[in-house]
């Protein structure tokens, strides 16, 4: 029963880590061939080898099923663009978004107008929308109907970094939009899931107009009901730095410990009554009962996520195993807890959550399963940090993710703080609001004074110098086998080994990175990536150990930026620690958004920029570098490694500003150029092709100014430069219609391949002495992020 309850875990997993979904014929054959080992299972090995073949093939078979059917619910190509008028239910709590947006979920119960004409199409459920405007607002009526714009869902297409596209093909969105208006649905009919979501609204409606004015009301709203919504770019900074995001998801620490917060009540009432009442076995149904039923409406409150669902199947499975006279071996609970929520909810694989929650229990059953006996309350607690920050940096690194060095201590002191004081504190407080509502204001002060002491503690921690952990997933492993065999055994010595060995790892200056000595990955042959930024631009081009950096891509007042979503996951991925040059082409936000974010996070040795004195502003970091200016019509080589770096700015009567001011930079190796134009409009590429620099090459890479703007690449460029690969740079179905159809045009007429980054994803050229490899990276991604359509861009 175990080898094939693995294997059927093994077989779910196995589909998303290949990243393809076997066609149907092939699914057929694995259903009949699954069967048939399973019919002709003889004993011994051969039976034992063949039915867990057998489970493997149902697991993949139950995780493609559940894709393509994922797959095929999203948006159809032709009902991007119009305006569509759907109707259905909130499912969810409506939050605020970037550029003063409200966000929220639509579960569509009704489709209208040209939606109800496609027969034999299967139309999403669950839409992602967004409200600009003055009128948006998160009071929204719980059945409504939208009159909005949709797309299919799509998110920025790179080696590493944070992918939006696979955060809504896991939870179920199958296309996102934006409102153009939006009224009640008096008509439609709220049934019990509907029913649901309006009671938690109206839930988080009454908590914010009592506790709204509370400073720790974001916090209070996050841990109570899972809607961080209030929580500020700052709130995220502290929690990431400290590693505690965790505390503030709520997930099985937080349903664990009202379960245990909820058994310790009802056995100490339990204690008053006649032993004669209740037998022994009777007693301890109702305490797993009290426990389950307090869990559910916890989840309930917060939303029933995914990670409170399955938090909930874990402590259900380890509620019932313990019931047991014979108890089975933890291994086999966690085993099962894995198969069951793989059986549940098969897209499970495809979050970090579930990796993370499954490897710290597995952790805790490593190091503590078997002890003769207990270590203690305190030592348990140091044992079990150690261990669950030691065993799941690996896991982090995988993921691209940096493990925050004072992660640790911040836990250590904060997950027994939360557990025995801060949830306590609020659920007791909810219940004295509930049966008091006078003494509100006596309970939201002890709110804030609890909270405050929790966050005052972070922010502390935060402003601590900390090393920068590396990401290398060897480095990581090693640390952690060493560190787990050590407090697997039971010589305290060893133990203490363990513990000073992570210390070590952890003190200041243990890592290069810190001192910022660390090297540049060695590359053989010079490269450059146009990263996936959406509606911006950001190239990395590298040689040997040098690296250049052109432009930084977007940034918006929410605090989005693309380099702490897509530049520094990916320059890490790549064993990038240090920028040699950094080229801003001009101060527009699409090209130098998150400039602060990267200097802050990575040494920069040389600063160029078109609009050196705005781009200066822009910068408020102690230790910038100077912003050096690119100079006008000559052109400045900057001799950095085997690439030729040549940088140019037009010379005008005033000094240039805007589009115009970019800094163009020609990249030169063997018989191959790279061109960086930035912004440039028609007049400058005339004047650049004066300059005689552009003569035609052997291969030719060019990166489209203006992102394909009508008013760049003009005739007299495109005739001019006649590259063989062209790159737009876009946002997804953005209102700009970038690349316009005539420069299109242009570029196919000279024979030049295009990409464009909106459906190509990130593009890399390897280039050699006298040739030139492209790759656009969604081709090879796994079959959720795969190109979904042919697209004349691409070509």
């Amino acid at each position: 029963m175990p080898a094939g309850i693995a294997a059927f875990s093994c077989g779910v997993i196995l589909l998303y880590w290949t990243g393809l979904v076997p066609p149907a014929n092939i699914l057929i054959g694995g259903a009949v061939l699954a069967a048939g080992l399973l019919l002709v299972a003889g004993k011994g090995y051969w039976r034992a080898v063949c039915r867990f073949l057998a489970w493997g093939i149902v697991g993949v078979l139950w995780a493609a099923t559940t894709a393509v059917h994922q797959l095929h619910a999203a948006l159809p190509v032709s009902l991007e663009g119009p305006v569509q008028t759907v109707s259905g239910y909130l499912c969810d709590l409506p939050a605020d978004g970037a550029w003063h947006s409200v966000r929220f979920s639509l579960c569509v119960e009704h489709w209208q107008g040209q939606a109800d004409d496609q027969i034999g199409v299967s139309l999403p459920a669950r839409l992602r929308l967004a409200w600009y405007g003055k009128q948006a607002t998160r009071q929204l009526p719980p059945t409504l109907t939208v009159a909005v714009r949709l797309k299919r869902p799509h998110g920025a297409g790179n080696p590493a970094g944070f992918r939006y596209e696979t955060w809504l093909f896991r939870h179920g969105y199958g296309a996102t939009g934006s409102v153009r208006s939006l009224r009640a649905w008096p008509s439609g009919k709220c049934a019990l899931v509907c029913r649901y979501h309006q009671w938690r609204n109206r839930l988080a409606d009454g908590l914010a107009r009592r506790l709204g004015h509370l400073h720790q009301f974001a916090l209070v709203d996050a841990l109570l009901l899972g809607d961080r919504g209030h929580l500020t770019n700052a709130d995220w900074q502290t929690l990431k730095a400290t590693g505690t995001i965790h505390l503030v998801a709520i997930s099985g620490l937080h349903i664990g410990l009202i379960a245990v917060g909820v058994g310790f009540c009802v056995g100490f009432l339990l204690r008053y009554l006649p032993q004669h009442w209740l037998a022994p076995s009777r007693k301890r149904w109702l305490l797993f009962a009290s426990a389950f039923l307090a869990s559910v409406g916890y989840a309930l409150a917060a939303g029933f996520t995914v990670p409170t669902q399955r938090a909930l199947i874990m402590l259900t499975l380890a509620g019932l195993m313990i019931l047991r006279t014979a108890r089975p071996p933890p291994w086999l609970g966690w085993l099962l807890a894995l198969a069951v929520v793989l059986l549940l909810d098969p897209l499970a694989p495809l979050g970090r959550g579930f990796w993370l929650s499954f490897g710290a229990v597995a952790v805790l059953i490593l190091v503590f399963a078997g002890r003769v006996r207990s270590a203690g309350a305190s030592a348990s607690l140091l044992l079990a940090q150690c261990a669950v920050f030691a065993g799941l940096w690996p896991a982090l690194a995988m993921m691209d993710q940096v493990p925050a060095a004072t992660g640790w201590l911040a836990n250590l002191v904060a997950i027994p703080y939360v557990s025995l004081v801060v949830l306590p504190v609020l659920v007791g407080g909810m219940v004295v609001m509930l049966l008091v509502p006078s003494l509100t204001a006596l309970v939201g002060g002890l709110f804030d004074q609890v909270l405050g002491l929790l966050w005052w503690f972070l922010q502390t921690l935060e402003a601590l110098p900390a090393p920068v952990l590396p990401v290398s997933a060897t480095v990581a492993m090693v640390v952690a086998v060493v560190t787990l065999v050590a407090l697997w055994l039971p010589d305290w010595r060893l133990r203490s080994l363990a513990l000073a060995m992570l210390l070590g790892a952890l003190a200041p200056g243990s890592w290069p990175d810190q001192a910022g000595t660390a090297r540049n990955r060695w590359v053989s042959q010079p490269e450059v990536w146009v990263w996936d930024v959406g509606q911006g631009l950001s190239v990395l081009a590298r040689d040997k150990d040098q690296v250049l950096v052109y432009d930084t891509g977007p940034a918006s007042p929410s605090g989005y930026n693309a380099v702490n979503s897509v530049i520094l996951p990916n320059l890490r991925a790549l064993g990038v620690h240090r920028i040699n040059t950094l080229i801003v082409s001009h101060a527009d936000a699409d090209h130098a958004g998150g400039l602060g974010a990267l200097l802050q996070a990575m040494p920069v040795d040389q600063l160029i920029s078109g609009e050196p004195a705005e781009v200066a502003r822009q910068l408020t970091e102690a230790g910038a570098p100077v912003v050096e200016p690119c100079l006008p019509s000559t052109g400045q080589a900057l001799a950095r490694f085997s690439v030729t770096l040549w940088a140019w700015r037009p010379e005008a009567a005033g000094a240039p500003s805007g589009n115009e001011a970019s800094c163009v930079v020609l990249l030169r190796y063997g018989g191959n150029d790279v061109i960086l134009p930035g912004d440039i409009p028609v007049h400058v590429e005339r004047a650049l092709v004066r300059t005689g620099e552009f003569k035609k090459p052997e291969n030719r890479v060019l990166v489209a100014a203006h992102h394909g703007s009508r008013t760049a690449s003009g005739p007299v460029w495109v005739k001019a430069v006649q590259p063989d690969y062209v790159v737009f740079t876009t946002g997804y179905r953005q209102r700009y219609g970038h690349p316009h159809p005539a420069v299109l045009e242009r570029f196919w007429q000279v024979g030049s391949k295009t990409f464009n980054t909106a459906y190509s994803g990130a593009v890399r050229f390897r280039l050699d002495q006298h040739s030139v490899t492209a790759d656009a990276w969604r081709v090879d991604a796994p079959f959720w992020l795969a190109p979904f359509q042919r697209t004349p861009q691409d070509r």
